[in-house]
């Protein structure tokens, strides 16, 4: 079926590639209605290139538009806006646009050019909602919300209710909720659109509403946004201010769009990446993010060789030890990534608790000594079976089983101690703790050697 739907796309582009080349807007306009969703554009955008994609937006209707602007990779489009003016973006763009989006979008910007548009913008209400919104770092429930949501007063009458809600809905594109407030504005609970229908109109709300209601501050960190969303199965979450009044909501769509960029982050950190690139970017860019951990690799692969040397007279006297370092090395390397992937795992889903971290580490310190136990009796039996000395099949046993142990260790520790210096710790199953494996391995194996080899 995707292979199906890749296919589908794909003639779908060449198509539109055809109409784009000719002049006839009004085809072109009539097969993107037809065949294809905002998403498909925003996905093809990059292939069509700027110019293509720009004719496209502002063949458009704003709606539509907009939505294909928000879907786009944001590399391309922060491109995409620097051919278009503050006025048009300001009229074309924000003013279509949720707050919460229109704030992704204008953090793209120079602050010159944001201050602009804020200034062109026609709806004073929604740009005093953009601005306040600005203010929030993006890794906070503040800088995830829209301003755009509905709330009734708990004095109200379900008639009044559903009136307000009529009003109140031309702004919200989506509605989830109605959320109840009192005279100050403080969240005090929710009502479902099923009670409004079938109570009498001249019911109170005080009387039909729910008081069970989940609820962030604006500062809450946005991980411990999405893990609430994901335990409670949330597809909204209203955000309310220090004195407790609602003046938000997250959608799941805007965790959801966390959740991919901390995961982009988390594999470029694990890949060696010192910092957040497209393919894309400038040669410069590219090379200066993948450098840092090239070196880093560079010094370990010195300090390898250091400790080789330091060893050199065990391999004149048994040089067959040679041809089992990058065993030992990579089999450590291997062994600390697998569990320091565990840990990061653990820490991220918020199920590695302080009650129960020592039972956990000493699950994890059990599987690596047991599989340390197989490796080693399986690298003994193909030393014997080729005709190794037993002093080497020895050696190598032993180390092995040390290096996978000790590694293993160090995938546990280094996780947790980046985590408690508030340091990602997805860069622990990345090349640092392969580096340092590696050196460990290796400083175990002729330690283990010169002490049973003599």
């Amino acid at each position: 079926m995707n292979q199906e739907n890749e296919i589908t796309q794909k003639k779908a582009q060449e198509r539109l590639l055809d109409l784009l080349e000719s002049a006839d807007d009004a085809t072109l306009l009539a097969f993107i209605h037809e065949e294809l969703y905002a998403a498909d554009l925003a996905e093809m955008a990059y292939d069509l290139g700027i110019e293509n994609s720009q004719r496209i937006l502002n063949l458009l209707d704003e709606k539509m538009a907009v939505d294909v602007l928000k879907d786009m990779d944001f590399s391309f489009r922060e491109k995409l806006l620097t051919e278009y003016n503050a006025e048009t973006i300001a009229h074309r763009f924000i003013d279509w646009m949720d707050s919460d989006d229109a704030v992704d979008l204008l953090n793209q910007l120079s602050i010159e050019l944001r201050d602009q548009v804020i200034s062109y913008m026609t709806d004073l209400e929604a740009s005093r909602n953009i601005v306040s919104l600005l203010h929030y770092r993006e890794d906070v429930a503040g800088g995830l919300m829209a301003k755009e949501f509905i709330k009734v007063n708990i004095n109200w009458t379900v008639s009044q209710c559903t009136d307000e809600i009529r009003s109140q809905a031309e702004n919200v594109s989506k509605v989830y909720s109605t959320y109840v407030v009192d005279d100050q504005e403080k969240l005090l609970g929710i009502v479902s659109l099923k009670s409004i229908i079938l109570s009498n109109a001249r019911s109170k709300v005080d009387k039909i509403y729910s008081e069970d209601v989940l609820s962030v501050n604006t500062y809450t960190p946005a991980e411990e946004v999405a893990q609430m969303m994901r335990k409670y199965d949330l597809i909204v979450l209203p955000v309310v201010d220090t004195l407790g009044r609602l003046i938000g909501r997250i959608t799941i769509d805007d965790v959801v769009d966390f959740i991919k960029e901390e995961a982009d982050k988390d594999y470029q950190l694990m890949s060696g990446l010192a910092e957040d690139v497209e393919i894309s970017d400038r040669v410069w860019v590219l090379s200066r993010a993948r450098l840092p951990w090239l070196l880093i690799g560079l010094l370990g692969g010195i300090a390898s060789s250091r400790v080789i040397g330091l060893y050199g007279d065990e391999l004149g006297a048994f040089p067959q030890m040679a041809f089992f370092m990058p065993l030992v090395a990579a089999m450590g390397g291997n062994a600390g990534v697998q569990s320091s992937a565990i840990i990061v795992q653990g820490l991220a889903n918020n199920t590695l608790g302080s009650t129960n971290i020592l039972p956990k580490l000493g699950k994890e310190f059990t599987v690596a000594f047991l599989n340390g136990l197989i490796c080693a009796a399986l690298i003994l039996g193909y030393n014997l079976i080729v005709g190794n000395t037993n002093g080497l099949a020895l050696t190598v046993s032993v180390a092995l089983l040390s290096a996978i142990v000790f590694a293993s260790l160090l995938g546990m520790i280094i996780p947790l101690l980046l985590n408690k210096f508030q340091i990602d710790p997805a860069i622990a199953t990345g090349p640092f703790i392969t580096t340092t494996n590696d050196l460990l391995g290796l400083g175990l194996y002729f330690s283990i050697g010169a002490m049973l080899l003599g």
